[in-house]
């Protein structure tokens, strides 16, 4: 059962994407509000997803469904299906307070119930750090980012390197045609799993990047991905190896942090999303991050003029 703030993740179309949330468990008038624009299939949105639900009763906020898919008549005969690629609807909204129309972005919302649409926060990375920054957790434990200057140093060094080594390989496995290149970003992505899991391996105990049941914007970084690497075998025929001895921290971490009920009530259902990425699976999905794996670059190197669709 998925709590009040979080609509049940499900194929949602053009014309149903506005999710009104009940009040937060805090009193109504003494938390931030956020309009949260973003999409239930997509990791990237996930993070702001588990950094929202981290700090449930701290932040509130409405869930606008503001990117889905649509797939176009094929005029020009480009498939000889009668039906063009996978491309992506953006609502209205999303395009006007976010230059790259793409999702988390948050619009801040005043006592007045009125958003603040030159506020906008957008990045997946960056609205982690803002949603705990707004939360404000009186319980250091609590916090995304660390107090602590070297911690906090640390935990967004890590954040950055498990989404270049770690998350942007996911697409090249999936978008490549060409079997050695999917192969080749397969491995980067376990190698990259392999350096997250040695420098927790420093901590003791790797419940959480920084040990100790804590979660870091590190965690919340990886986890999305962390918990899509399923479809490898389905559509790659490749596993994640955890039971090498290199990936022990990495396996402990992972039972770690989806054990969470603030993690789990933001899980997309298993077989929808194996459905949905099916899209980039096949070459059909046309967005900004299969163009630019697509053109030869990871998906954290996307180019608003060059990745268009």
């Amino acid at each position: 059962q998925l709590p009040h703030r979080i609509p049940s993740l499900h194929f949602l179309a053009p014309t149903d994407h506005k999710i009104t949330m009940s009040p937060p468990l805090a009193a109504k008038n003494a938390v931030p509000k956020l309009r949260y624009l973003s999409a239930w299939f997509c990791p990237y949105a996930h993070r702001a997803t588990i950094a929202l639900e981290h700090h449930a009763g701290l932040v509130d906020y409405e869930w606008v469904e503001a990117l889905g898919w649509e797939q176009r008549e094929d005029d020009k005969n480009v498939t000889g299906t009668g039906k063009e690629w996978w491309y992506h609807w953006k609502a209205d909204e999303l395009k006007r307070v976010n230059p790259s129309a793409l999702v988390p972005t948050l619009i801040p919302v005043d006592k007045d119930g009125k958003a603040n649409e030159e506020r906008s926060v957008y990045e997946s990375l960056i609205t982690i750090d803002y949603v705990d920054a707004i939360a404000k957790p009186t319980d250091e434990k609590l916090r995304l980012v660390p107090a602590d200057p070297y911690l906090s140093a640390k935990c967004r060094y890590w954040a950055d390197k498990v989404n270049r080594e770690c998350c942007s390989p996911y697409y090249g496995v999936l978008v490549r045609t060409d079997e050695q290149e999917r192969k080749e970003n397969f491995d980067k992505l376990v190698t990259g799993l392999k350096a997250f899991s040695r420098e927790m391996e420093k901590n003791g105990d790797a419940r959480g990047f920084l040990g100790g049941g804590r979660l870091s914007n590190t965690d919340v970084a990886l986890m999305p991905w962390a918990f899509r690497y399923y479809i490898f075998e389905h559509y790659r025929g490749y596993t994640i190896p955890v039971d090498e001895p290199e990936l022990h921290a990495y396996k402990v971490w992972f039972d770690f942090v989806f054990s969470l009920e603030s993690v789990k009530r933001t899980l997309p259902d298993k077989d929808k999303y194996l459905e949905h990425i099916g899209k980039y699976a096949d070459s059909s999905a046309r967005s900004k991050v299969a163009n630019a794996v697509r053109r030869g670059v990871a998906a954290h190197e996307i180019e608003d003029d060059k990745d268009t669709y």
